[in-house]
């Protein structure tokens, strides 16, 4: 089973012990979290190009790198789940968290690349066949609900996350 498919399982057991038990639950659906103390070799984009860019390595792309995603720093999806938290008993969701706000994964790695002042270059692999063009979350139930959205732009936080693993690449070399 992959992660998409656990993740719906999870939700629909959820639902039914909420249906068959009164359970009081809440479902949040996260797109694309990113921030310090991700680990390094967790294989999401963000620590990847970050480890690749501070080591010197190639940055690398699937096809041209225009298919989009959105990134959420860590504090933002926090105070979504706080909210969530909050809301009204009997509510269980789901309600997305994440930021409505994409960028190219070109871009990504063009911003990483020019954070750390890497020497690095952007090298084109095959696009992986499930590999999805486009993930941006519709956030309209979190505005309208939790009164929440995300506040931290990706500016910000990629100056946050870049610090802490620029942390991890010069113990590697201590």
């Amino acid at each position: 089973m992959g992660g998409d498919e656990g993740k719906r399982c999870a939700e629909t057991l959820f639902f039914d012990y909420h249906r068959q038990h009164g359970l009081d639950i809440k479902v949040a659906r996260i797109f694309n979290t990113y921030g310090p103390r991700m680990h390094p070799a967790d294989g999401r984009v963000v620590s990847n190009f970050a480890m690749q860019a501070l080591r010197g390595d190639d940055s690398t792309i699937y096809s041209d790198g225009s298919q989009t995603r959105s990134f959420c720093y860590v504090d933002d999806l926090i105070d979504g789940f706080l909210a969530l938290m909050d809301s009204e008993p009997g509510w269980p969701g789901p309600v997305n968290l994440g930021t409505p706000r994409e960028f190219t994964i070109r871009q990504l790695a063009e911003q990483v690349i020019a954070l750390t002042g890497s020497a690095s270059k952007i090298v084109e692999q095959p696009l992986p066949s499930d590999d999805p063009l486009q993930r941006k979350p519709d956030i309209s139930l979190a505005r309208e609900r939790l009164g929440w959205e995300p506040k931290v732009p990706l500016e910000e936080g990629l100056v946050k996350t870049v610090d802490y693993f620029r942390g991890i690449v010069e113990a590697e070399r201590a």
